[in-house]
């Protein structure tokens, strides 16, 4: 199924609710072959979309969680079965959803290079919008003086990007083809052919799953748990209360050290006696009076207070001993990582040793002349939305000189 959106003057405001584990549509299996068979793979996208089809219509019975998340695609009609087997051809494809897509985007609308974004279907578990649908309220965007919820913000980054003139795919990519010019972009549904492309996937917050971090009405993700300490960490719910941090590197001492500002005390729980983090990081962290160590231990559950849909407490584990202690809290981050969003692209840009884009320094130039990176799939230090969007900009001037560049070069516009 097609999923495309149009720009429009009259184009409704998607609804950027996330979807209970329950109701979300499986995302697509990553595949790291970018060669393909023209005749097989245009017969299997038809099958695809057939039975794409079919699978629509029993999800007309589906929650309303569901139903908000499709509201991202239009209808498909027969022209849009045949322009599915068809190759699309674009000076520009984006592939991503939050705000270094958007941006790159916006820019190369306006500068008239017509591009094609996808916004991945549920890819990596999160709705198109990327990593702020996960979250609540955004204080830290510049714009906002008094906040602006993610998924919101997210829908207006969206509603710009149509408004110049982006043609936006609800479908997640599966491979690339970035061997030879023009690059390959490929999903089940279609083949795009692209001058050149920017990689803007992100990258996903590792999590723990015990009882009670989890979302819905006996979780308490974004009731008390997150993945953000700059992000969340100033919120009212938080502020002169004690908190957890859970890991051992230099994130979880960069954000238990943060976290100091706002919390009564902060507790930093780690599963080993020995810490990741550089010496230098643990000294920062350590000598601070508010930050206490649970060594040897791990969360087996959150719970919360009282009647209140807020997290209130943890019981802890120690791996050692075995025993099980409460330890009460208001807030618990998880610093324990991230993953990029880079296995779709099988290995075909270099990656640094955590799995991130290496891009040229001072540009979003990767290893691939003409296709570009920006965003959290190639910054492991910041992961801000508003750094984010600033590469999401470099990006999109750094394909509109490089298109210019080939356009010039062989006598013609791409």
């Amino acid at each position: 199924m097609e999923n495309e959106t149009l720009p429009s003057r009259h184009t409704l405001n998607p609804s950027f609710h996330k979807t209970k584990s329950k109701d979300r549509v499986p995302s697509r299996a990553i595949s790291h072959n970018g060669s393909y068979n023209r005749s097989r793979v245009g017969i299997n996208r038809v099958l695809s979309l057939l039975k794409k089809a079919g699978s629509f219509v029993r999800l007309g019975s589906a929650s309303h969680s569901t139903v908000a998340a499709s509201s991202f695609s239009s209808k498909t009609s027969s022209s849009d079965l045949a322009s599915a087997v068809d190759d699309l051809k674009t000076k520009l494809c984006i592939i991503g959803s939050g705000p270094a897509a958007h941006t790159a985007a916006i820019y190369a609308a306006r500068a008239e290079l017509k591009p094609i974004l996808f916004q991945g279907w549920m890819a990596n578990d999160v709705a198109p919008g990327g990593q702020l649908t996960t979250t609540t309220v955004v204080e830290n965007f510049p714009g906002f003086p008094e906040g602006i919820m993610g998924m919101e913000l997210m829908e207006r980054c969206r509603d710009q990007s149509l408004r110049f003139g982006t043609r936006i795919f609800t479908e997640t990519v599966s491979s690339v083809d970035f061997s030879a010019t023009p690059f390959k972009v490929l999903t089940d549904s279609r083949v795009v052919l692209a001058d050149s492309v920017i990689v803007a996937t992100g990258a996903v917050a590792k999590r723990l799953s015990f009882p009670g971090s989890g979302e819905g009405k006996d979780g308490f993700w974004n009731c008390g748990i997150s993945t953000c300490a700059v992000c969340d960490g100033a919120a009212p719910i938080f502020r002169n209360k004690p908190l957890a941090v859970i890991g051992g590197g230099d994130t979880a001492m960069e954000e238990a050290n943060f976290l100091t500002k706002y919390a009564s005390e902060v507790f930093i729980i780690h599963r080993r006696d020995v810490f990741r983090a550089s010496m230098a990081m643990q000294k920062l962290a350590l000598s601070n009076p508010k930050i206490r160590v649970i060594n040897n231990s791990v969360v087996v559950e959150a719970y919360g207070d009282g009647d209140k849909r807020v997290l209130g407490g943890l019981k802890i584990k120690n791996v050692v001993t075995e025993e099980v202690s409460d330890l009460k809290v208001s807030g618990l981050f998880f610093a324990i990582g991230h993953e990029p969003a880079t296995k779709f692209l099988g290995g075909q840009l270099e990656l640094d040793p955590d799995g991130y884009i290496v891009t040229k320094q001072g540009t979003t130039q990767t290893s691939v002349r003409g296709v570009f990176a920006a965003g959290d799939v190639q910054d492991k230090k910041y992961r801000q939305a508003v750094t984010a969007a600033g590469t999401g900009c470099m990006a999109a001037l750094d394909a509109e000189h490089y298109l210019q560049g080939i356009g010039s070069l062989e006598g013609k516009s791409s």
